[in-house]
């Protein structure tokens, strides 16, 4: 027993040996981790809510949406775009926004609520699509040039044939026709022969004729 004892003593002797070297920084250690498991718990809990806040204004946009009300649309989607510009839903909100306008016929505003969406996406192709609806918007204000430019960038091999047919729409406006029919070609060399797509451009390339 006296044995037994003594051994207990010489392993409490031990811990306790160990507990004077190492106590202090294991505690801070174990404090630190219990901080960063902590951290980590609150800040996936803020993104969890963050998201479901902007998930309920996305929501109450496309409500807002069904009044036609181009002010309303743009006052709605600013709080996605002010209050969460981080989100997936922002850009599609910028999106809706500038849509309205260019009902509304306020284009100067549905170009701002466009370019927020180059400035801030994170997705290349919100870029890529919304430089298309640039261009049209240019186009149908018969900036030629501007249109172009904006055309006239690195973009998705997926979006060539986009962008190519909408080159041509604006070389025909700007009545380049040589040059409007080289890219109407481009266009369909890039979009699959089986798309209405596809014949919707053809189209538009033999109503060019052999004019100049």
């Amino acid at each position: 027993m006296a044995t037994y004892d003594l051994e207990q003593h010489e392993k409490i002797d031990g811990i306790k040996t160990w507990w004077d070297k190492f106590g202090t920084a294991t505690t801070i250690i174990l404090t630190a981790l219990l901080v960063t498991v902590g951290s980590m718990q609150a800040w996936k809990y803020y993104q969890q809510k963050q998201s479901q806040q902007a998930a309920d204004l996305y929501v109450l946009l496309q409500q807002v949406q069904l009044s036609n009300d181009a002010t309303r649309i743009n006052d709605a989607a600013q709080l996605l775009t002010e209050g969460f510009p981080s989100s997936g839903y922002a850009p599609r909100a910028a999106l809706i926004a500038a849509q309205a306008d260019v009902q509304a016929g306020n284009t100067k505003r549905a170009i701002q609520n466009l370019q927020w969406i180059i400035d801030h996406a994170k997705e290349p192709a919100m870029h890529d699509l919304v430089r298309l609806r640039i261009a049209g918007i240019l186009l149908d204000e018969e900036k030629y040039d501007e249109a172009l430019k904006t055309l006239n960038v690195q973009h998705d091999e997926t979006f060539s044939g986009l962008y190519s047919d909408r080159k041509g729409d604006i070389l025909v406006a700007a009545k380049k026709i040589s040059e409007a029919r080289l890219s109407y070609q481009a266009a369909i060399d890039k979009l699959s022969k089986t798309s209405n797509y596809h014949s919707i451009v053809q189209m538009k390339l033999d109503a060019l004729g052999n004019s100049e």
